[in-house]
């Protein structure tokens, strides 16, 4: 029996509030209290996270956890319309109860930062502090126009391996048991080549949820609209480059996967006829 539209709604907002959870507590640690020493060990946390996150979630609601997957799933007819903004609505509230979560167990930390660097929450040096809920771009990034495509093309790779690692015409694949620790590796990499530029977001939940959050929080318009009006590149970025890499893996790597399937197949019945004449 499959599990009903509420139960996978539940599952989606729990898997991405556990990982936002580990996610920003980490780089709170990094920032407020120095307890993380450097990126790396911010992008492991949110790579093993969102792997647990899937470990947790994949049986109940399919382990999107992410408003671009939904869609770009959706796009390709392999998940129905009527369930993407239920999704999407789960996931960003997800989001938000994580940074919750994180902002209940480090309020101590953040007055004390913001009192030792005498940052006025809502003020422009506060973006430091907020940093902890949501991505910005770099100062080397041009503008959001650079910052979206940055964010465009890291989904489509994200969207591209989840679409590797979950095709079941993939005889490559790892141990039913093992793509979601591939899949959080892959994120870690993903982090540690090119996660500096943008903050790698590619998950608009992941990014808005949190920023929402902030913004009812104190950070105000530092977050929302955010600097430069930025919060909309995290969220249409990742949409746009989740469908782009989805439809680039079929028309890739999916369509040779399908036509070697169907030669294989097609090749049975003949080899079988073959041994009956012999």
């Amino acid at each position: 029996m499959k599990d009903s539209l509420s139960r996978q709604m539940l599952a989606e907002m729990m898997g991405v509030a556990f990982f936002i959870f580990f996610g920003d507590a980490v780089v709170a640690a990094l920032i407020l209290v120095g307890a993380v020493k450097d990126f790396v060990g911010v992008t492991l946390a949110w790579g093993l996270a969102i792997a647990v996150a899937v470990y947790m979630t994949v049986p109940i609601s399919g382990a999107h956890l992410n408003p671009a997957v939904t869609v770009a799933f959706a796009a390709m007819g392999k998940f129905p319309w009527r369930k993407v903004v239920p999704y999407c609505l789960a996931q960003t509230a997800g989001g938000f109860i994580g940074a919750a979560l994180v902002y209940a167990l480090y309020w101590p930390a953040f007055r004390a930062f913001e009192a030792a660097q005498h940052i006025i929450r809502g003020t422009d040096p506060s973006i430091l502090t907020s940093k902890v809920f949501c991505t910005f771009r770099s100062d080397f990034v041009p503008d959001n126009l650079h910052a979206f495509i940055v964010e465009v093309v890291l989904t489509a790779l994200l969207m591209f391996v989840i679409m590797l690692l979950t095709d079941p015409l993939n005889e490559s694949l790892p141990l039913a048991n093992l793509w979601p620790f591939m899949l959080g590796l892959y994120i870690v990499v993903i982090g540690l080549s090119a996660g500096c530029i943008t903050g790698y977001a590619m998950n608009p939940a992941r990014d808005f949820g949190p920023r929402l959050f902030a913004a009812m929080a104190g950070w105000g318009r530092v977050v929302l609209p955010g600097i430069d009006g930025y919060f909309w590149v995290p969220i249409l970025g990742p949409i746009a480059g989740a469908v782009i890499g989805g439809f680039l893996y079929n028309l890739t790597i999916g369509k040779a996967l399908g036509n070697l399937h169907t030669a294989i197949s097609a090749s049975k019945p003949a080899e079988s006829a073959g041994e009956k004449v012999a």
